[in-house]
C-alpha cells in the first residue's frame, strides 16, 4: 500500500508542475492566467504571442505525464509483497500514476488548484500506456482541426477515441485496469472542456487563427 501512495503523490507532484505558467512568467513577464482563456496549457500559452513557448509547454506537459507513468512502472518491484509477484501490480501502479498526473495538471497545488485541461499531459500519459493508439488519435485530431479549425473539438474527440483504440490494439497484451484508467483519464479531460463544449454548441468557440473580434456572438 505504501508504494501505491508514493506513486500517487509523486505522479501528482509531477503533473502539477505548471510549465505554461512558469515559461510565460520567465520569458514574457506575464501571468498566462490573465491571457485569452486563462488556461495554463499550450494553446493559451501560444496566445501570449510566443508560439515557441506554446510548443515548449506542450512538450514539457506531455513529458511530465509520460514520466509519471514510467515512474509507476519502475516502482513495481518495490511493493511490499513483490515476493508473490503478480504482473498486474505494475499495471495498477501505472494506472494510479496516469490518473494522478492528470489530476495534478488540472488541480496544481502551486496555483491554488486551478490548472489546465490535461490534454498535453494526457498525451504523455497515453504515450506511456499505449503509444500506437496515440498515433491513431493524433491523426483524428489533425483531421478534425484541419477541417473545423476547432482545437477543442479535435482534443475532445481524439481524447474520447483513445480508450477504444487502446483496447483494440492492446486488449490481448494489457491488463484491463489500464483501459479503465485510460477511460477515466479521458473522462476527466472531456469534463474539463465543459466550457468549450458549451461554446461549440452555441457557435461561439474560438477557431484556430481567428481573432477575438471575428468570433461569432
Amino acid at each position: 500500500m505504501q508504494t501505491y501512495i508514493i506513486v500517487a503523490i509523486i505522479a501528482y507532484l509531477l503533473g502539477s508542475i505548471p510549465f505554461g505558467y512558469i515559461l510565460v512568467r520567465l520569458f514574457r513577464k506575464q501571468d498566462v492566467r490573465t491571457i485569452g482563456s486563462g488556461n495554463i496549457g499550450a494553446t493559451n500559452v501560444a496566445r501570449s504571442g510566443a508560439k515557441g513557448l506554446g510548443i515548449a509547454t506542450l512538450i514539457l506537459d506531455a513529458a511530465k505525464g509520460y514520466s509519471a507513468v514510467r515512474f509507476g512502472f519502475f516502482m513495481h518491484p518495490f511493493i511490499s509483497d513483490y515476493v508473490h509477484y503478480d504482473p498486474r501490480y505494475e499495471y495498477y501502479l501505472a494506472a494510479i500514476a496516469a490518473i494522478f498526473a492528470i489530476l495534478g495538471h488540472m488541480y496544481p497545488i502551486w496555483l491554488k488548484f486551478k490548472g489546465g485541461k490535461g490534454v498535453a499531459t494526457g498525451v504523455g500519459v497515453f504515450l506511456a500506456l499505449a503509444p500506437m493508439a496515440v498515433g491513431l488519435v493524433l491523426v483524428i485530431f489533425i483531421v478534425i482541426v484541419w477541417f473545423s479549425r476547432y482545437v477543442s473539438l479535435g482534443s475532445i474527440i481524439a481524447t474520447a477515441a483513445f480508450p477504444l483504440f487502446a483496447w483494440l490494439l492492446y486488449r490481448h497484451s494489457m491488463s484491463s485496469i489500464i483501459f479503465l484508467a485510460a477511460a477515466f483519464a479521458s473522462f476527466l479531460i472531456i469534463v474539463k472542456h465543459h466550457q468549450n463544449i458549451r461554446r461549440l454548441l452555441a457557435g461561439t468557440e474560438h477557431r484556430l487563427g481567428e481573432k477575438k473580434s471575428e468570433v461569432r456572438a
